[in-house]
């Protein structure tokens, strides 16, 4: 944990680790936070309540509440409403191939290619529904699923929805790294060339 934290630049916080690790870890940002780990922050830093968090709904507030000694409350309806769990569907004759989905998703639960049919990989989708949005020819849905789905707990599937977002976000930082170091190498190598004509 302390080496993918370190890969991420987080800082180890335990009460901030101890949050996170209650939270749905669906990254949608209802919250108003750019993700769990931000929500998570907030709270230990008493910028943020509790019931802000419509994916954990009752329960997830009941837990924040028990783990930092405070009464638990209704959900904050102004950032949403708890919804029963859902997974985007992609309808397939509809799909274009854009990759736009494939981009927003922030646990890597669309498969897919440019121009091919995408799909969506229902046990590993959270249900954030930020895949909706940037769809140009509207072809995602949401489905109910029962709870079981996978044959994981809630906390069991927070945990791999954790592990998928920080995957993801340490996959896109080397990929960010590399891009900058071809593009410094492109520019000394113009730069000897002009150099030396």
């Amino acid at each position: 944990m302390q080496d993918l934290a370190k890969g991420l630049n987080l800082e180890i916080n335990p009460m901030i680790e101890q949050i996170n690790a209650l939270l749905p870890q669906t990254q949608c940002g209802q919250c108003s936070y750019k993700g769990c780990r931000p929500y998570a922050e907030a709270i230990a830093e008493g910028r943020a309540d509790i019931n802000q968090c419509p994916p954990g709904g009752d329960e997830g507030i009941a837990d924040l509440a028990r783990l930092l000694g405070v009464a638990p409350k209704p959900l904050n309806a102004k950032f949403g409403e708890h919804k029963p769990k859902s997974v985007a569907f992609i309808i397939e004759e509809d799909c274009i191939g854009c990759v736009k989905c494939i981009a927003a998703c922030p646990v890597d639960a669309i498969l897919g290619a440019a121009k091919c049919m995408h799909t969506v990989i229902a046990s590993e989708c959270t249900g954030c529904e930020l895949c909706i949005a940037p769809c140009p020819v509207d072809c995602i849905i949401m489905k109910p699923v029962p709870a079981d789905i996978g044959g994981l707990d809630r906390m069991q599937k927070s945990r791999l929805a954790k592990q998928r977002y920080e995957a993801r976000c340490l996959r896109k930082e080397n990929e960010a790294a590399e891009k900058a170091e071809r593009a410094k190498k492109q520019k000394e190598a113009l730069l000897k060339m002009t150099a030396n004509p």
